[in-house]
C-alpha cells in the first residue's frame, strides 16, 4: 500500500551509503542480483513490496536490527517496534527472555532461553552480522587495522579496496571476513578484541566486541 511504501522509502532515506549498502548486501541471498545491486533507494522499495507483499516493512525491521539502527525500527514504528527483539524464527520467545534483552543482544534472533550463565566454555565464532557491525564502527582506518593488528598482508587489502570502491563499510566487512577465514574456529570476540585493543580505535568497537562476548 501507499503508507507502506512511504514508510519504506523514508526509513531508506535515513540510512547513510554506508548502510543502504549494508542492507542490500544483507538482501543478496533474497534478492536476484542483477536487479539489488544497481536499484536506488526507490527502485529497492519497489523491490521489497514486490518480494515481499505484506511482509516489506518486517524484512526491513530484521535487516535494520543487523545494521543496528533500532533507532528507526523505533521511530517508524516498524513492526517488532514494541519488544524491539521478537525471536525472527517465529516462535515466540518467552516473554521473560525478550523483556531481560539489552539494547545490544537486540540484533541477534534467540536461539535458546537466554540462560544466566551460558555452559559453553569456549566463545563462539564471529558470524557475518557480528562482522558488517564491527565493520560499520572501524571508519577508514581499516587497513591500518588489518596491517598493525591482524597481520595481513598489503596486497590482499589493497585487493579488497579495489573490489570495494565504493564502500569503506564493505572494504572494512571484507578484511574481517579474511581474518574470519584465517583464525577459523579462533574467530571469536575476545580474539579479536585483543588484537584491536593496541590500536587506538573509537572505543564503541571494544564495547561491540564486549557484547559479543
Amino acid at each position: 500500500g501507499r503508507g507502506e511504501r512511504e514508510t519504506l522509502l523514508a526509513v531508506q532515506r535515513a540510512l547513510s551509503e554506508e548502510q543502504f549498502q549494508a542492507l542490500k548486501y544483507l538482501l543478496e541471498e533474497r534478492l536476484p542480483l542483477g536487479e539489488l545491486r544497481p536499484a536506488t533507494r526507490p527502485e529497492l522499495c519497489s523491490l521489497l513490496l514486490q518480494r515481499f507483499p505484506g511482509q516489506a516493512l518486517r524484512v526491513t525491521a530484521d535487516l535494520l536490527r543487523q545494521i543496528a539502527r533500532h533507532d528507526l525500527i523505533r521511530l517508524y514504528r516498524l513492526p517488532g517496534a514494541e519488544e524491539e527483539s521478537p525471536g525472527e524464527t517465529g516462535e515466540a520467545a518467552g516473554p521473560s527472555v525478550a523483556s531481560g534483552r539489552g539494547e545490544e543482544a537486540g540484533c541477534r534472533p534467540v536461539s535458546l532461553p537466554a540462560a544466566s550463565s551460558p555452559p559453553s566454555p569456549r566463545p563462539r565464532r564471529l558470524t557475518e552480522k557480528d562482522l558488517i557491525q564491527i565493520a560499520q564502527k572501524l571508519g577508514r582506518e581499516w587497513q591500518e587495522v588489518g596491517i598493525g593488528c591482524l597481520g595481513l598482508e598489503r596486497s590482499r587489502l589493497d585487493q579488497i579496496r579495489e573490489d570495494n570502491p565504493r564502500s569503506v563499510v564493505m572494504q572494512s566487512f571484507e578484511m574481517l571476513r579474511e581474518w574470519r577465514r584465517r583464525e577459523r574456529q579462533e574467530a571469536t570476540a575476545p580474539r579479536l578484541r585483543a588484537c584491536l585493543a593496541p590500536a587506538s580505535l573509537d572505543p564503541e568497537v571494544l564495547d561491540l566486541l564486549q557484547s559479543f562476548q
